[in-house]
C-alpha cells in the first residue's frame, strides 16, 4: 500500500512539473538523456505561460516510432535521424541542448573521477575481454591504486537508445575489434558474459548503484543526480578529463552543425585538450506540414524560450546551452521549412 501510494505521489508530481497529462498543451516523447533538462525547463516556461508540457522520456527509438506515429508534436532522438530518412518522412531536425555520456562505477574506496580509463582499455572492459577490476592493464593506468579482485558487470541500456548510440559510436571510434564485432547502434548486442540492462539512463543509474563492482554509461546530469561515481577518460589529445559543461563545451566548440543533412553531427573524440570525449546533442523531430500547425507552432514558442532564457538552467544541470549564434541559424534555416 505504501509503495503504490508513493508512485502515485511520484506521478501526479511529474504531471504537474510538466503541466499535466490531461491538461498539456505540447506532446513530446523520446530521449531520457534531455530528460531533467526539458523537466526544469517545461516547470520553469508553465509558470510563465501557462503552457504545459508532457515529455514522454521513453528513449529515443521511442521517440522516433511516435513522431513517425503522428501521436506527438515532437520526438526527440540522440542518435540524429540521417537526412535520407528527413526527406522521406517530411520531417525537420535541429539540436536542442548539449550534453555527456559517463562512464560510471560502483566501486567502493575510490572518490568519483579518481580513477582514470582510455577509450581501448574502456572498450575491453565493454567487450568483456577485461572482466576483473584488479586486471593489469586497468593497474597500468592507476599506478598507486589498489584495485579490487572484483568482477566487473556492464550495465547496459535495454531500450533503443540514443544515448547508446553516442557510447557505441565512441566505442566503434577508439576500437577496431569493437567497430567490427559490435559496431554503433541504438541497440547492440552487448558481448560481455557478465552484463544487466536497464531501461533508460535511470535504470542504468540504478542498476549500477545496486550492483557492486557494475560499470555503465548515462548522460552526466543522472550522474550528479544520484551521486554517482565516475571514471577520468583519456581524451584524443591524450589529457585526461573529467566531465562537466566545460568539457563537453570544449568536445562542441569546433563543430560545423550544416555539414550534415538534419545538423547530425558526431561529436565523439572530439579533438581539443579539454574535450570530453562522448559530447552529444540531442535533437528534436518535427514535420515540415504538421497535422496540427497549432499544437506545432507551441513547440516552437517552448523551444524559443528555452533557447533565450534556459541558459542558466542548462548550466546548473552542467548541460551546455547553444549558443545564440547557432540558434539564430535554426530559426531561419530550419524553423522556416515548417508551416504554419
Amino acid at each position: 500500500m505504501k509503495r503504490t501510494f508513493l508512485k502515485t505521489v511520484a506521478v501526479a508530481l511529474a504531471s504537474m512539473a510538466f503541466g499535466g497529462a490531461f491538461a498539456a498543451d505540447i506532446t513530446g516523447a523520446g530521449a531520457t538523456f534531455p530528460f531533467p533538462m526539458y523537466a526544469k525547463w517545461a516547470e520553469a516556461y508553465k509558470k510563465e505561460t501557462g503552457t504545459g508540457l508532457n515529455y514522454q522520456s521513453i528513449g529515443s527509438s521511442g521517440g522516433i516510432r511516435q513522431i513517425r506515429a503522428k501521436t506527438v508534436a515532437f520526438g526527440a532522438t540522440d542518435a540524429p535521424v540521417s537526412g535520407a530518412d528527413l526527406d522521406k518522412d517530411g520531417m525537420v531536425q535541429f539540436p536542442a541542448i548539449i550534453g555527456g555520456t559517463v562512464p560510471v562505477i560502483n566501486l567502493d574506496g575510490f572518490k568519483p573521477g579518481e580513477l582514470r580509463v582510455t577509450g581501448p582499455v574502456l572498450a575491453e572492459m565493454f567487450l568483456g575481454k577485461i572482466s576483473k577490476w584488479n586486471d593489469p592493464k586497468l593497474s597500468a593506468l592507476n599506478p598507486g591504486k589498489t584495485l579490487p579482485d572484483q568482477n566487473i558487470t556492464v550495465v547496459h541500456r535495454a531500450d533503443g537508445s540514443g544515448t547508446t548510440f553516442n557510447w557505441t559510436d565512441y566505442l566503434s571510434v577508439v576500437s577496431k575489434e569493437w567497430a567490427d564485432t559490435v559496431g554503433k547502434g541504438a541497440a547492440v548486442k552487448w558481448p560481455a558474459a557478465s552484463s544487466v540492462g536497464g531501461k533508460g539512463n535511470e535504470g542504468v543509474a540504478a542498476n549500477v548503484t545496486r550492483v557492486k563492482g557494475a560499470l555503465g554509461y548515462v548522460e552526466y546530469a543522472y550522474v550528479k543526480k544520484n551521486n554517482m561515481n565516475f571514471l577520468q577518460l583519456q581524451n584524443a589529445d591524450g589529457k585526461y578529463v573529467s566531465p562537466d559543461d566545460k568539457t563537453f563545451a570544449a568536445a562542441a566548440a569546433g563543430a560545423d552543425w550544416f555539414s550534415v543533412p538534419g545538423m547530425g553531427i558526431s561529436m565523439v573524440n572530439a579533438k581539443g585538450t579539454d574535450s570530453w570525449p562522448v559530447s552529444t546533442a540531442s535533437f528534436i523531430l518535427m514535420y515540415k506540414d504538421p497535422a496540427d500547425k497549432a499544437q506545432s507552432a507551441e513547440v516552437l514558442k517552448f523551444f524559443d524560450w528555452a533557447f533565450k532564457n534556459g541558459k542558466g538552467m542548462a548550466a546548473e544541470l552542467d548541460y551546455v546551452p547553444l549558443p545564440d549564434s547557432l540558434t539564430a541559424e535554426i530559426r531561419s534555416k530550419v524553423w522556416s521549412q515548417i508551416k504554419k
